[in-house]
């Protein structure tokens, strides 16, 4: 998992250098337990993501630690690789894209300590990461349709219901990390023993599926993320997973060895109260700010710190 394919490498180089990433300028440090630290702080693309890597950036600068702004790498492929490679010194990640993605396995693990423990040890032995504790948060995926539509589409509840849902009506819109994962799509239709049509799977930009699948157009049934805020402001209904198929995605704080070597203690006391506090109505709420509010990524992180007293 250390290596990287030279397509991989060259697009890790234009993203670590592109002023889009959020200026890439250290911060200024000041006093506190981390004022000789200087830490790259990466995360991916997606606004829980931005949430969660300016968390990182203003809880470290608090802490006093000089601060490598790299939020905003693009996908899953491209962070990991930033990580690996040692582009950047952390960002957070789920449990359950560790799992299923990185580490091939196919059998979720149902225990929220389990699977972190497993993967904590294995992410450590493999590729001389580590994981701190998990937040409360539990961000897997689910399918969703517009609430007004329920009666049309035959109420169904569960995601087995889809299989009784007339084959014309059986729409889906995904991003493209859902069409192709393990954990997405493939495995999905595999385990519940029905498929979406082709020609009525599309494919678009994540914030793009919400609306789509708000409007009906072009598809009834919309992947989503159970901690997105748009859910509720769009009132969307989420269907029940009832074959527990997804995993579970709490995220961790991730740091590469050689930091945590230098600054375990000091990165394990400052990120112990965030991730306690960062629950599943928490989170949501902080993405709906963001989603559906217009509020920026950064404002938001830098509020909740200071509402509960995690920075300043």
């Amino acid at each position: 998992m250390r290596s990287r394919t030279p397509v991989l490498s060259a697009v890790l180089g234009v993203l670590l250098t592109a002023t889009a990433c959020g200026g890439g300028d250290p911060a200024t440090p000041g006093d506190g337990p981390l004022s000789d630290a200087t830490i790259t702080v990466g995360s991916k693309d997606f606004d829980e993501q931005l949430i969660l890597g300016h968390i990182s950036k203003l809880a470290l600068e608090d802490a006093g630690a000089t601060v490598v702004d790299q939020i905003n790498l693009g996908g899953t492929d491209a962070s990991r690789g930033a990580l690996v490679s040692g582009k950047v010194d952390h960002y957070w990640e789920y449990n359950g894209t560790a799992w299923i993605s990185f580490f091939k396995e196919t059998e979720p693990i149902p225990d929220r300590i389990e699977q972190y423990e497993v993967v904590r040890d294995r992410d450590l032995a493999e590729n001389e990461l580590v994981w701190l504790e998990p937040a409360n948060f539990n961000n897997t995926y689910g399918l969703a349709f517009r609430s007004e539509a329920a009666a049309e589409l035959g109420s169904p509840e569960t995601i087995s219901d889809l299989a009784s849902v007339e084959a014309g009506a059986l729409s889906l819109c995904v991003e493209s990390e859902f069409s192709t994962r393990d954990d997405g799509l493939p495995g999905l239709e595999k385990t519940y023993g029905f498929e979406f049509p082709d020609k009525q799977v599309t494919v678009l930009d994540t914030g793009i599926v919400y609306t789509s699948t708000d409007k009906g157009q072009p598809c009834n049934f919309g992947e989503i993320f159970t901690t997105d805020g748009r859910i509720g402001a769009l009132d969307l209904t989420v269907l029940e997973d009832d074959k527990a198929f997804f995993p579970l995605y709490n995220a961790s704080p991730v740091f590469t060895k050689e930091v945590m070597d230098s600054h375990g203690e000091e990165l394990t006391e400052l990120y112990g109260p965030i991730t306690e506090a960062l629950t599943q109505d928490v989170m949501t709420d902080l993405n709906k700010r963001v989603s559906a509010d217009g509020e920026r990524p950064e404002q938001v992180a830098k509020s909740w710190l200071e509402d509960n007293d995690l920075i300043g």
